[in-house]
């Protein structure tokens, strides 16, 4: 494109202007990660500076544009907690005031109608591509007369561009970015049908909505120059602008769904707290010197544009994992419990599982400071207290019933009268299994996992005596039960 960088420079922003800044994304698919992030920088900005976020559904393209990917959009961003001010404006239905404003550059001679047809279209681009050069417009309707406009016609409106100069972009990220106006070309603002395009719908809007901020990817730098000549062609201010670098995969290839590119309702389902999300995806691209973990207070107060950097960033599962690990480990075990009980409607069978669920949830919590040490998800959180609203007879996985061999099952069977006649205290139950396991001779693991594996039907659990304790006397016992009598009719 002929665009030019400069070196290393940030520039000071005017902070006696109220900040507005905007999320504007297309809804013809879920809110992916990198819309999150672009989402959460705005809103961070905005607050951190006492101004406003808006947000902008560009929904003109009505044949991908549906009303469950809006939906998505507005479920993804109360999830993470980005509350947007105002109502949502929807671009479709500023049609109107779009057409407007391209009559009105027409009157003042900034656009002019082109009549080129597509044939013509297409062998200005074929011959771009033999002589090596990018695909332009010749501007070949720029200056004639209407009175040469073919019959039955309709035109295009296009802006009639600066053919000589540079367009300036002071970006609050990429620094000073320069394009030579010759390889700009005049790009349509209507189209033959009437229809707006999305670089005069975008300014149009942005003026509008009073946007003093454009935060967004800079796959959009480009438009940011077409949309600079748009502005100035309508004397407008051109709010400031920030074009923050893509997210890559691990492998520095573009981010995919093997990456993570996928919506946020899925990593809602997978279990991942949105403070922790949010966290994460800060991190991809900004940095505050070494720190990793930031609340949302720290975040709004510390979050500023010169420390986005302009290398793409890369998603890495693992360190979401451990991030979201820590949180669980640092969250109150009462946030935990209900975060649980929020979480369950993202589960195939979490209609199935909230009514048990509520009649656990006490003894949930009492054992929630073992479970979260080692839960690096809501979903691994859910699956250590399972047992304990788990139908009977359990379900065993496969390495439980390896477990429970025919001389596991008749270690049960001795184990019950022992427990039926102890005191069910957690230390109480340890001092009992542990003189049954110096009677039998075994090591206290051989008495502790098949007791895992009959009360949970898994191989891992939290320690055994809080599983008797948190299960109950009576369904403990019923348990073994269950698991020893196989042993005896086998």
């Amino acid at each position: 494109m002929g665009r030019s960088f400069a070196p290393d420079s940030k520039f000071m922003i005017d902070t006696t202007t109220p900040i507005v800044t905007r999320f504007a994304p297309s809804p013809t698919g879920f809110l992916h990660i990198g819309g999150a992030r672009t989402a959460l920088f705005n809103w961070l900005y905005a607050r951190g500076r006492g101004g406003k976020m808006l947000l902008r559904i560009e929904d003109t393209d009505r044949a991908r544009s549906t009303p469950e990917a809006i939906k998505a959009i507005f479920d993804g961003l109360k999830w993470l907690g980005l509350e947007w001010d105002s109502e949502p404006i929807f671009q479709s239905q500023r049609a109107a005031r779009h057409r407007e404003i391209a009559e009105a550059l027409l009157a003042v001679g900034r656009a002019y109608r082109c009549y080129a047809s597509p044939e013509e279209l297409q062998e200005m681009r074929e011959l771009a591509r033999k002589e090596g050069r990018p695909p332009r417009y010749d501007g070949r309707w720029r200056d004639r007369d209407p009175s040469e406009a073919p019959a039955g016609v309709d035109p295009v409106i296009r802006l009639k561009a600066p053919t000589e100069g540079e367009t300036v972009i002071e970006d609050l990220v990429q620094g000073r970015v320069t394009w030579q106006n010759k390889d700009l070309d005049d790009l349509v603002l209507l189209r033959s049908d009437g229809t707006p395009t999305y670089m005069l719908s975008v300014v149009v809007d942005d003026h509008d909505m009073g946007v003093t901020h454009i935060i967004r990817g800079d796959d959009h730098l480009t438009n940011g120059a077409r949309q600079a000549q748009i502005y100035d062609a309508l004397g407008w201010p051109i709010p400031k602008m920030a074009h923050i670098p893509l997210i890559h995969g691990p492998d520095g290839a573009k981010l995919s769904k093997r990456h993570g590119a996928l919506g946020v309702e899925a990593y809602r389902a997978m279990g991942y707290l949105p403070e922790a999300m949010r966290n994460y995806l800060v991190r991809l691209g900004w940095s505050h010197g070494d720190q990793e973990v930031f609340s949302t207070d720290e975040l709004i107060s510390l979050f500023d544009l010169n420390r986005v950097g302009r290398s793409a960033a890369r998603f890495d599962f693992a360190k979401l994992e451990n991030l979201n690990g820590l949180y669980i480990r640092n969250s109150s075990d009462g946030y935990l419990v209900d975060a649980l009980e929020k979480f369950l409607p993202e589960l195939p069978d979490g209609v199935t599982l909230a009514p048990r669920f509520q009649a656990v949830r006490d003894r949930i919590l009492a054992i929630m400071p073992g479970l979260k040490e080692r839960a690096k998800t809501l979903r691994e959180l859910l699956d250590g207290v399972r047992f304990l609203f788990a139908e009977r007879p359990l379900q065993l996985e496969d390495k439980a019933k390896n477990i429970l061999n025919p001389e596991a099952r008749a270690i049960l069977g001795r184990v019950i009268p022992v427990l039926e006649t102890t005191e069910w205290k957690s230390e109480s139950l340890d001092a009992a299994v542990r003189g049954l396991a110096e009677r039998e001779n075994v090591k206290l693991a051989a008495v502790a996992q098949p007791l895992r594996a009959a009360l949970t039907g898994k191989s891992t659990s939290i320690g055994i005596f809080d599983v008797l304790t948190a299960l109950g006397k009576d369904e403990s016992i019923a348990r073994l039960r269950d698991q020893a009598g196989k042993a005896a009719s086998a």
